[in-house]
């Protein structure tokens, strides 16, 4: 039995098809990019810290990274169940033309960080140390909360 005819489709349907795959992938990269938003909020002269979370058999280690901060203003707040938020004044202001942005206007004050802690840890044995710039939060984890490796 003879197979029935396919149309073959023009390079230009192929190209148009291409296009539209392009242009709606390009869309989705956008909304994505738009729903992080910046890294600081100039209403509250903030900066976002860079944030680490590591999971280990034992318990959540977090990392934040806060150059020029007064360790005295350092708060960690537990906001939820299973989340964190992180604040701290910088020891002097930063402006937006000390970092080579010239096409923005604005100074810090402070550093905030919120992060999400992804498995069940004992909020109130939380430990903090803070050296170089650099805080560090161990937070143990629940007992039979321990995640199995298959």
């Amino acid at each position: 039995m003879a197979e029935p005819h396919r149309r073959r489709r023009s390079i230009s349907d192929i190209m148009r098809r291409y296009a539209a795959d392009l242009e709606m992938l390009s869309e989705e990269l956008g909304e994505a990019l738009r729903a992080e938003g910046p890294s600081w909020d100039l209403k509250e002269c903030c900066v976002e810290a860079l944030c680490n979370v590591s999971v280990a058999p034992d318990e959540v280690v977090i990392t934040a990274d806060m150059p020029n901060t007064d360790p005295d203003t350092i708060n960690v707040e537990q906001t939820n169940r299973d989340a964190l938020e992180i604040r701290a004044e910088m020891k002097r202001k930063v402006r937006f033309q000390e970092l080579g942005i010239t096409h923005r206007d604005g100074e810090f004050r402070f550093f905030r960080c919120q992060t999400h802690v992804p498995v069940p840890v004992d909020m109130k044995r939380m430990k903090t140390t803070f050296k170089r710039g650099i805080l560090t939060i161990h937070l143990p984890r629940t007992k039979g909360a321990r995640t199995k490796v298959h």
